[in-house]
C-alpha cells in the first residue's frame, strides 16, 4: 500500500479571529471556567455565603427624628400648637387636627405627622389639643416612648378643616380612623350632639334617652353619626344593643319627656352616661374600647 502524504490529511479549519470564542482548555490547565462577573451598571449586593460572616438582615424603619423637649413651634412651620378647643380659627393654607387614643393595650404613645413630634405623650383614652398642620397629605407616625414605630399611614387634610385622627385597635396591631369635625354652629340657645364609635371589639351599638327613646341606631365600629341639636339640660344616655327603631333623623334632641313612662325592663345596656348640656358648645361621644372583651367600652366626651 503506498504511504499516506500526512501534509493531504483534511483538517477542520479554525475559526477567523471575528468567530472566535473562549476554548476550555482541558483539564491540564487547571482551570474551570466561571460566569463572568456583572458591569458596575449591572451589579447587585450579593450574599458572600457563611464563610463570609455576614448575614442579609432586613432594614428597620427609622424613626423620625425626635425635636428638642420644650422647643417652641417655629411660626409658618408645620405643627402648631392652637389653644383652647375647636373654635379657634384656622389659617389659609392650614388644617388643624387632634389625636385621639381608642386603643386598649398599649402604653402612651408619640404621634409625629411628617419629622415633627406633634403629641409627646398620649395615654389611653385621652384626646390631645388641636394642632395646625399644612394641609395636603401628611404623615402620620405613631410610635412608643422606646421609639418602636407601630404604624405609619399618610392622611389628607383639606385646608381650613379640622379632624380628630383617633387610634384604634384592629387584628394584630393599631390602626388610624380620620373623623371630620366640621358640623354647623350651634346656636347660642342650643348645642349639638353626635356619637362616634372606636371600640374595636364592639356590636351595633344604639343610643338611647333613659325614657327608651333612640336617638342614634347600630353606631358600628369606625361609624360616626351625623351632628342632632340638643337642647341644654341633664341627660341619661344608655349604649346597647336592641331592636328599636331611632327616631326621624332630622328630629332634635330634647330633655325627657313626661309622655314616655320608661323603659321597662331596661335593655342590657353595654355604657351609660350623664351628660349635662350647655347652649353653644358641641359633644363628641366616642366609644373607646376598655378591655379585650365583646362590647368593653367606655365613654370619652369632648366638649368643644
Amino acid at each position: 500500500m503506498p504511504a499516506v502524504d500526512e501534509g493531504q490529511i483534511p483538517v477542520v479549519p479554525l475559526p477567523t479571529p471575528e468567530q472566535s470564542f473562549p476554548v476550555f482548555p482541558g483539564p491540564d490547565e487547571g482551570q474551570i471556567p466561571v460566569v463572568p462577573l456583572p458591569t458596575p451598571e449591572q451589579s447587585f449586593p450579593v450574599y458572600p455565603g457563611p464563610g463570609g460572616g455576614q448575614t442579609p438582615s432586613t432594614p428597620t424603619p427609622s424613626v423620625p427624628s425626635i425635636p428638642t423637649p420644650g422647643t417652641p413651634s417655629i411660626p409658618g412651620g408645620a405643627i402648631q400648637p392652637l389653644p383652647g378647643s375647636g373654635n379657634v380659627p384656622v389659617y389659609a393654607g392650614y388644617a388643624a387636627a387632634r389625636f385621639l387614643n381608642a386603643a386598649y393595650g398599649y402604653r402612651p404613645l408619640r404621634i409625629y405627622v411628617g419629622s415633627a413630634l406633634a403629641v409627646p405623650l398620649l395615654g389611653a383614652s385621652s384626646v390631645s389639643a388641636y394642632v395646625r398642620l399644612r394641609s395636603g397629605y401628611q404623615t402620620i407616625t405613631v410610635a412608643g416612648q422606646d421609639g418602636y414605630i407601630y404604624l405609619q399611614r399618610t392622611l389628607p387634610f383639606v385646608r381650613g378643616e379640622r379632624y380628630t385622627v383617633a387610634i384604634v385597635n384592629r387584628a394584630g396591631g393599631l390602626e388610624l380612623v380620620q373623623i371630620s369635625d366640621a358640623c354647623c354652629a350651634p346656636a347660642r340657645q342650643g348645642a349639638t350632639f353626635r356619637v362616634s364609635n372606636l371600640a374595636y371589639n364592639s356590636g351595633p351599638i344604639d343610643v338611647l334617652l333613659s325614657d327608651g327613646r333612640v336617638v342614634f341606631a347600630d353606631v358600628r365600629f369606625k361609624e360616626t353619626t351625623s351632628a342632632k341639636r340638643i337642647a341644654p339640660g341633664a341627660y341619661q344616655f344608655l349604649f346597647a344593643e336592641t331592636n328599636l327603631l331611632p327616631a326621624p333623623a332630622y328630629t332634635d334632641i330634647e330633655t325627657l319627656d313626661s309622655a314616655f313612662i320608661g323603659m321597662n325592663p331596661l335593655p342590657d345596656t353595654v355604657a351609660t352616661l350623664y351628660l349635662q348640656v350647655q347652649g353653644g358648645h358641641r359633644y363628641s361621644v366616642f366609644l373607646v374600647s376598655s378591655g379585650p372583651g365583646y362590647n368593653a367600652v367606655t365613654t370619652l366626651v369632648v366638649e368643644d
